[in-house]
């Protein structure tokens, strides 16, 4: 048991000596502008490249991830009714698609779902 635990600090050991060996290693002492500016061609940048992300165009997109995990769930309900309780299925099922329907509601009575406003 003595061995095994003498084997671990030697591995954590060396593997945090790495770590910091990396790390001291690889910070870049000098930053100049032109390093940290943006490159448009060779020259200035016309605007700001930092322009503000939509937020509402991330909501869009996470709520269709949402409604995209939903289907692939929804999709092995079809195969699932061969092998299972009919009565259970039907209120799995029923269950499940009511969630989605209140879910679906919720968002389109909060106007989540309105591109343009």
């Amino acid at each position: 048991m003595q061995i095994m635990t003498i084997i671990s600090w030697t591995i954590l050991m060396i593997s945090f000596i790495v770590m910091m060996l990396t790390n001291l290693l690889s910070k870049k002492n000098i930053e100049d502008r032109e390093k940290s500016s943006p490159f448009e061609c060779g020259f200035d940048p016309m605007s700001s490249s930092r322009l503000p992300f939509s937020l509402r165009f991330f909501l869009i997109a996470i709520i269709f991830l949402i409604f995209d995990v939903e289907i692939a769930l929804i999709l092995p309900m079809t195969i699932i009714t061969f092998y299972s309780n009919m009565t259970t299925w039907m209120i799995t099922s029923v269950l499940f698609l009511l969630i989605l329907m209140v879910g679906l509601y919720h968002e389109w009575n909060q106007g989540s779902l309105e591109w343009a406003s």
